[in-house]
């Protein structure tokens, strides 16, 4: 059995499963999300009075931090009341952040666990050896009354990097060029796996970049081997007991691609879809009116720091707007104790509350007809950041923070010590 299957099995209680197969698994742990206040509803619509383990359930009001209109408000409201009613201890506030960052801040990922939230990005913890998914609001209500849900054991598909990575190019170059290349249809309903030397160049912090984004090709889950890297991440994270499994010799996997990265230049998703990719040169000099650097795709520290040594003693361009939005509280504060916001905040960048922020497309930064975006979040779709004629492009954190520099897109590599 390859690894994710193992898992699949632990949490349904099997010693095999087979591709294809339909189980119900035990979920280690369920999120929900403040955009779905149907959850509640379908829990009391189904007859539930209490959910079956509070201490599996984690609420995030994330994409509306803070809520911006009366409804938003109001939404937030019922899921703080539902939590202190059911005595669910996980409630992360407007405060907090964005739940994958949340997760990984406060070791509730871990390899082996099967974790359920109500965000289609659930992919990212991959990036610890975990299969993680995301559902509607119906099978979480499903979650909060049972504890489990079904699955149907995916395909696997092994994407394998070689190489060394070039100057300027980064994890988000990597997966932005696996999605023009297979397509955003490519990866539905099945699992998809990273391996090959490459991945010893990347961090976590790359890693949840590359398995967030498999969502962008319709992908279940996303898959990291956990190693010595993800080890040294969780040390004193996370206290909980979990099993780390290996794919058995000799398993075939549905299909497999290799990418040799050494010759790799910035890539650019340029609108209106994912896979619409490019060379980051084919729009270059592409005015920007906006550079957003942020959220569960390009909001980490790691991110932050690139965007500061950019930026650091220069000044963003009078006609580029540059907003930053941070994860998380725990990415914003030792952004702030490395000096990264300083930085940042000194060459004219705009500060947004940690979240998801105009990733969601409803607040705190939209985009107006005819307007032109970079952004280091995950989607271009029309309308996604604001107005349905503005315009999307989807770059690394280096390709933001250039672009905000310049007022136009830019090569990254050419800004990089």
């Amino acid at each position: 059995m390859h690894a994710i299957e193992k898992i699949l099995a632990r949490a349904a209680g099997k010693a095999t499963v087979a591709t294809g197969e339909i189980i119900n698994c035990k979920v280690d742990l369920a999120g929900i999300n403040d955009l779905y206040l149907q959850t509640i509803r379908s829990f009391r619509e189904m007859g539930g009075k209490k959910v079956n383990d509070p201490r599996k359930l984690v609420v995030f009001l994330d994409h509306y931090a803070p809520a911006s209109t009366i409804t938003q408000a109001d939404n937030q409201k019922q899921f703080r009341e539902f939590c202190w009613d059911q005595g669910i201890d996980l409630l992360m506030d407007v405060d907090t952040g964005v739940c994958h960052q949340v997760l990984a801040d406060n070791g509730l990922v871990y390899p082996g666990m099967v974790l359920v939230v109500t965000d289609s990005h659930t992919t990212t913890h991959g990036a610890f050896g975990a299969f993680g998914t995301g559902v509607g609001a119906t099978d979480l209500a499903i979650i909060m009354m049972t504890g489990q849900l079904w699955f149907r054991v995916p395909e696997v598909i092994r994407i394998n990097l070689e190489g060394r990575l070039p100057k300027g190019v980064f994890a988000k170059d990597v997966i932005l060029k696996v999605i023009g290349s297979l397509g955003a249809d490519y990866g539905v309903y099945r699992a998809v796996e990273f391996t090959g030397p490459v991945l010893k160049e990347f961090g976590i912090s790359e890693r949840m970049a590359l398995c967030n984004m498999t969502t962008e090709m319709g992908a279940k889950t996303a898959y990291i081997q956990p190693d010595e890297i993800t080890m040294a991440f969780l040390k004193g994270k996370t206290k909980q007991d979990y099993e780390i499994f290996a794919t058995d010799p000799g398993y075939e996997y549905a299909a497999e691609h290799s990418l040799d990265v050494s010759d790799l230049m910035p890539q650019v998703a340029a609108p209106h879809s994912v896979d619409n990719v490019f060379d980051i040169t084919a729009y270059a000099g592409r005015p920007v009116d906006q550079a957003f650097l942020g959220t569960c795709t390009g909001g980490r520290v790691e991110d932050l720091a690139v965007a500061a040594g950019i930026l650091k003693g220069r000044r963003v361009n009078p006609r580029t707007r540059f907003l930053v939005v941070p994860a998380s509280k725990g990415v914003f504060l030792e952004a702030m104790d490395k000096g990264y916001i300083q930085a940042l905040l000194e060459a004219g960048a705009t500060f947004v509350t940690p979240g998801c922020a105009a990733c969601l497309g409803t607040h705190q930064g939209m985009l107006a007809s005819g307007e032109t975006c970079i952004t280091a979040s995950s989607r271009n779709f029309p309308g996604r950041m604001g107005h349905t004629k503005a315009e999307i492009f989807v770059g690394s954190p280096a390709a933001v923070a250039a672009a905000a520099l310049e007022g136009k897109i830019v090569n990254p590599a050419d800004y990089l010590e």
